[in-house]
């Protein structure tokens, strides 16, 4: 039997847990956005919160994303795509790659934090009008220093494995990963992605690689895929943004 993917996260935004949702899209691989369902169906937040508040089996998460595999439950992001790739075949199956993988998606993880505090460089219990001298500071700094530092690192990774995947010669759960962030970065940072895709041309192509896939191609196109807005991770605040 199959197993059932049950994944849990904040219904009304893309989040962390689009990276796990562009895995199964690509897979084909049926999955239950439990949070997205109405409660009468057994889901919505307080399902979600159930779990999070102890109701399962084994260790609790500590935040969604979390991933539950019959009483199996599995949290963060980078985790849960170590744990999928092998049964997605997403990944390659020597264990080096795999490990290089992890990585990646470990750094993955290190951008998109660094990406979030630039609009809650302070505490994400503040609004962003409450932090807005700070964020403006905490973005600039990022645009110059640390946008090009993590695009060029990858930049640097698809160069020294041929320049059309991140890990091995097929597409995997990075290449997805990635794709996110490029399209994040786009939205929240147009004019500062703009000059940096000038020196990151094998990303800009990898990105637009995944888009074309057929499955990821249907998503994005589906009302699954929800947008890009102000109350998720990649926000565009024009100020915050590098000038034309």
């Amino acid at each position: 039997m199959k197993a059932r993917y049950e994944l849990y996260y904040w219904p009304s935004i893309q989040g962390r847990g689009e990276f796990v949702r562009l895995a199964f899209e690509e897979a084909g691989v049926p999955y239950v956005d439990v949070a997205r369902l109405p409660a009468k169906k057994g889901g919505g937040v307080r399902a979600m919160m159930k779990l999070l508040e102890g109701g399962g089996r084994g260790l609790v998460p500590f935040a969604p994303p979390f991933l539950e595999v019959g009483d199996f439950l599995l949290g963060h992001t980078a985790n849960i795509l170590l744990y999928l790739g092998p049964r997605l075949g997403l990944v390659p199956d020597d264990e080096e790659s795999r490990l290089h993988a992890h990585q990646l998606e470990l750094s993955v993880t290190d951008f998109v934090a660094e990406i979030h505090d630039t609009h809650h460089p302070i505490a994400s219990s503040l609004y962003y009008e409450d932090q807005k001298t700070a964020a403006k500071k905490r973005a600039s700094l990022f645009r110059k220093e640390r946008l090009p530092r993590f695009l060029g690192y990858f930049e640097q990774a698809l160069a020294r494995n041929g320049g059309a995947h991140l890990v091995g010669s097929t597409l995997s759960y990075v290449d997805l990963s990635m794709f996110q962030v490029i399209e994040g970065l786009r939205y929240a940072f147009p004019n500062a992605m703009a000059r940096a895709e000038r020196s990151t041309p094998k990303l800009a192509a990898l990105a637009g690689a995944v888009a074309a896939r057929p499955r990821i191609a249907a998503y994005l196109a589906s009302p699954r895929r929800l947008p890009f807005c102000e109350e998720d991770i990649f926000r565009h605040y024009p100020e915050l943004d590098a000038k034309r």
